[in-house]
């Protein structure tokens, strides 16, 4: 029988009225561009963009760059949203959150706070990147130090230093991970499993332990009857739950110095783990019991730093340590086994956008290729940066964002308009 004209309003007024419950519940409707980057690895939290409109056809002297700036000391990466682009970087001890101008570069506004340079292992500065969750800004840096900004005008709207409120260990190399802004939490890779605050407030609902964090940054998943915060602490990762804070699942994962930094990657309703110094990659499904299934354990990709990116049943990362020569490699997801390997990149990061790799070289780089476990056949390359760029380049409405570790920015115009 077919359903009366009654009847169907009726369902569509409840489907809307159920569309409206879930975008209020998970942070509001959304003012993003479908091609805006507000958060750390993406909107999907994968390091892939929807986007379809960008050219890697360039001149001989490269994509044209749009312009340029200087942020300070620091690995950070970009987030963009609404036609502002925001990062940190570190100068004279003092860490600058900034939001410029996506077009012209131009600074709107800034926000500086003491904070030491922590170069005692590496060249110091900013490690984390902010969050942009509809008119709100959300920092976290290496030393504690959480700040919510208002968006547009870069007033504070609550700061405060979790590392001392909380009492948490602080991890060697400081924090790293991103604030995950969900429904009306912020949750902080801060304590063994975690750390959970009002986003309006700052407030603490709930934290873990103060055992050491690990470096990723806190990972939805939405995985059997609810939804999960995946942690990486310095022993292992852990799933806990977004409400409470109890803790679901945990696999034991040791690797040298505690440095668990690659995100997790959701990968076709099971989770790629894979950490460097040696120690390799598991891809595993978790279940009812403490300890997860595991599908496979290797050696094949040992990603340190930059996690891997899925794409139809493949993995792309990069194996090796920033004391060895990086090998950019595609593995298969099923089964962990290695399809290709390029040791001639010198890849150290990576994102993906319309099936292709945009990958950044550790001396300033930019390679575009296909995502193919059929080989690496790059179709475009170009010098665009100089000194050490370990930081993910970020393509946002056709403009591709890059730093180094001194602070020196590049905005790349790759909008079909600007290819000749």
């Amino acid at each position: 029988m077919l359903p009366t004209l009654s009847s169907r309003l009726t369902y569509g007024f409840w489907a809307v009225c159920f569309f409206l419950f879930i975008q209020l519940k998970f942070g509001g409707v959304s003012e993003l561009k479908a091609a805006d980057w507000p958060q750390w690895r993406g909107e999907e939290r994968n390091g892939v963009s929807a986007e379809q409109n960008w050219s890697d056809r360039w001149p001989d002297s490269g994509p044209p760059i749009l312009w340029k700036a200087q942020v300070g000391a620091g690995f950070s990466s970009f987030t963009v949203s609404n036609g502002q682009v925001f990062t940190m970087g570190n100068a004279d001890n003092t860490d600058t959150v900034f939001a410029l101008e996506a077009a012209t570069g131009k600074t709107l506004w800034k926000h500086s706070y003491s904070s030491d340079l922590g170069d005692k292992y590496f060249e110091g500065g900013t490690t984390g990147t902010p969050t942009v969750s509809g008119d709100r800004v959300y920092t976290l840096s290496r030393w504690g130090d959480v700040f919510c900004f208002e968006r547009i005008s870069g007033q504070v709207v609550w700061t405060r230093n979790v590392q001392r409120d909380t009492g948490a260990r602080l991890p060697s190399w400081g924090f790293a991970g991103s604030p995950l802004v969900l429904g009306t939490r912020v949750f902080l890779n801060v304590g063994e499993a975690g750390l959970a605050l009002e986003k309006s407030t700052g407030k603490t609902v709930w934290q873990s332990s103060t055992g050491e964090a690990g470096y990723t940054t806190p990972l939805p998943w939405s995985y059997g009857t609810g939804t999960q915060v995946l942690i990486g602490s310095g022993r292992g990762y852990v799933g806990v739950d977004v409400i409470t804070g109890k803790e679901l699942w945990r696999i034991k994962w040791l690797t040298q110095y505690g440095v668990n930094a690659a995100d997790p990657v959701i990968a076709e309703g099971r989770l790629f783990l894979s950490s460097g110094y040696g120690k390799g990659s598991v891809l595993i499904q978790p279940g009812t019991g403490a300890e997860p299934e595991i599908a496979w354990k290797n050696k094949v990709l040992r990603t340190q730093m930059n996690a891997a990116v899925h794409l139809m049943g493949y993995l792309y990362g990069v194996d090796g340590d920033t004391t060895d020569k990086p090998v950019l490699k595609c593995v298969e997801l099923a089964s962990g086994t290695e399809k290709w390997a390029n040791p001639d990149l010198g890849c150290r990061a990576m994102m993906m956008a319309g099936g292709r790799m945009i990958l950044m070289g550790e001396k300033g780089e930019l390679s575009i290729a296909p995502a193919s476990p059929d080989g690496f056949k790059p179709t475009a390359r170009a010098q665009v940066l100089g000194g050490k760029c370990w930081t993910v380049p970020v393509l946002a409405n056709g403009l591709l964002y890059c730093r180094n570790s001194r602070g020196d920015v590049a905005c790349l115009d790759l909008r079909l308009s600007a290819a000749k």
